[in-house]
């Protein structure tokens, strides 16, 4: 790009056309998006001289809106580069032309034709400074007229519908990047609990399948194994990375496979608390060939806890809930909760906590058992299964819901569509059909359309939500940054942690109201090699 030159270049280029008793004109813009207008306006400019140069606003002093210019100033000038009619580009770093005009002293300075009548004293003294030296203000045809800004709002709701209705949310919540820099802060050394089962979730690499000889039946051949702690383990994660000090309770058998977990929570920065059991963690074994998951194996026998055992998980977290900013109840539906188990355990643990948040996974967990919740995080279908409801309208579900455990808000994930947050105003009585007016909502699109793996997106979120609403985030800003872990963890296969790094670089993104955005990196995930696998593996 040789014709791309600094302000000093482009003096000296001047000076040495000039002394040729050639002409030099030039046009002066943002050109955030080159658009017929603007093609049309440099190509007039062209044939008023003998060369052309053009100068574009440097990007720190573009005044045109959040998450402008759109095209950083490097990109902006190769795209003027590239037209036949531009002699010269240099980016301009005042915030108008006047020192330039004064400093470059063209021939000819062109302007659009919507300037001819403009009475902005910044165009004035533009003017002025042209005039000072002699030089010629001339106006293009104007024949053909595009705004770059009308452009990019059109752009905003057909290329990326979403986009409008986060700009929306970010306006309501009055938050801006050092508004959500200075609450994901706030996140350090936060105290949260985390009572629920542990879980191990196996990703089997598998070569492409093929027919076995002996009957219609697949065959598959293991590659890799890759291994993720689970279950309210990777909820604790995700809180450690987010800058939380969490604790997990959980029960576990006396294995080696205990003693690599509790290695793994410590260096992660958790306390682990767990009660024994017979058996071996729970493994969920997914087996993919290329992106797509074609079977899936439950291994282990689910947990089972007598009523002295039962007694001793609740008194762990009564003690741990004392000291604690927020407890998550996390039922994965794999035994450690039965309905009355866990209504004893919110009844006990309510008393002693500001917070107390829960969520479910699998078509045993116990939902309608979580009472006096200050949050609960289903999804729709869990939701709708736990009812045994599915005609109703999901705001008259919800508000059932709320009823039935007589808990505050709800945020509810709805898959590729995104999640609603729904909200009872403080000091409301529920009652079975005041919904349609005592219960207010915010829909949150989803941030990926397309996923690449949508194990655990809903753990991150609830890690996320939790402490925004800890540290006195509203339910809205909770859901928005949730929805922001969410995507980050769907664009990993299997269970990442996504940590305070991912939450500030999506949420600044969303502040920023970009059309585009820079590709996430991926995570490293643990392996296993085969060796050190567990003899089912085998």
């Amino acid at each position: 790009m040789t014709k791309i030159v600094t302000l000093g270049e482009s003096e000296s280029l001047v000076r040495s056309a000039q002394r040729a008793r050639e002409t030099v004109v030039l046009c002066h813009g943002c050109f955030d998006i080159v658009h017929p207008g603007h093609v049309r306006h440099l190509q007039h400019a062209a044939k008023m001289g003998d060369h052309l140069l053009v100068t574009i606003s440097g990007d720190s002093i573009v005044d045109k809106g959040t998450g402008r210019p759109l095209i950083p100033q490097e990109l902006r000038a190769e795209n003027l580069a590239a037209l036949d009619c531009v002699d010269w580009v240099a980016v301009n770093p005042d915030p108008t032309a006047e020192n330039l005009l004064r400093f470059i002293r063209p021939d000819v300075y062109v302007k659009g034709r919507e300037y001819e009548d403009n009475r902005d004293p910044r165009f004035a003294a533009e003017k002025e400074a042209v005039e000072s030296y002699g030089g010629r203000l001339v106006f293009t045809s104007g024949d053909v007229v595009f705004s770059s800004s009308a452009l990019i709002a059109a752009m905003e709701q057909t290329a990326d519908p979403a986009h409008r209705r986060f700009r929306q949310l970010i306006g309501q919540q009055s938050v801006d990047r050092a508004s959500i820099d200075s609450l994901l802060d706030s996140f350090l050394g936060r105290r949260v609990v985390v009572v629920g089962e542990t879980i191990i979730d196996t990703y089997v690499i598998c070569d492409r399948p093929e027919v076995a000889g002996e009957g219609p039946l697949m065959t598959l051949r293991p590659l890799e194994y890759r291994s993720f702690d689970g279950g309210a383990a990777i909820i604790a994660k995700h809180l450690a990375a987010m800058g939380a000090c969490p604790t997990l309770i959980t029960a576990l058998p006396t294995t080696t496979q205990t003693e690599q977990l509790h290695e793994r929570l410590a260096r992660a920065g958790i306390e682990l608390k767990s009660i024994r059991h017979s058996g071996s963690i729970i493994e969920k074994q997914r087996f993919l060939v290329g992106s797509s998951k074609v079977m899936k194996v439950d291994l282990g026998e689910p947990v089972t806890l007598d009523a002295s055992r039962q007694r001793q998980l609740t008194e762990l977290v009564e003690d741990a809930a004392k000291t604690s900013d927020a407890v998550i109840v996390a039922d994965f539906g794999q035994g450690l909760f039965t309905s009355r188990s866990i209504a004893e355990l919110c009844r006990t643990i309510r008393p002693r906590v500001d917070l107390l948040v829960g969520d479910v996974s699998g078509r045993r967990s116990n939902l309608l058992a979580m009472r006096q919740m200050d949050l609960l995080c289903p999804s729709e279908p869990e939701i709708r299964e736990a009812l045994h409801d599915f005609d109703d309208g999901l705001t008259a579900v919800v508000w059932k819901l709320l009823h039935q455990t007589a808990s505050k808000a709800a945020i509810v994930t709805l898959g590729g569509e995104g999640l609603i947050a729904f909200d009872c105003p403080p000091h409301t009585k529920l009652s079975p059909n005041d919904w349609q007016t005592r219960l207010a909502t915010e829909h949150v699109p989803s941030l990926v359309p397309y996923p690449v793996d949508q194990l655990g997106c809903g753990d991150a979120l609830l890690a996320a939500a939790t402490l925004t609403r800890i540290v006195g985030g509203s339910l809205t800003l909770a859901a928005i940054l949730g929805s922001v872990a969410a995507a980050a963890e769907s664009q990993r296969l299997g269970n990442a942690v996504i940590g305070v790094a991912e939450l500030r670089q999506g949420a600044r993104r969303l502040c920023a109201t970009q059309l585009t955005c820079a590709a996430q990196p991926q995570a490293s995930m643990v392996s296993r090699p085969r060796d050190q696998l567990h003899p089912a593996h085998a």
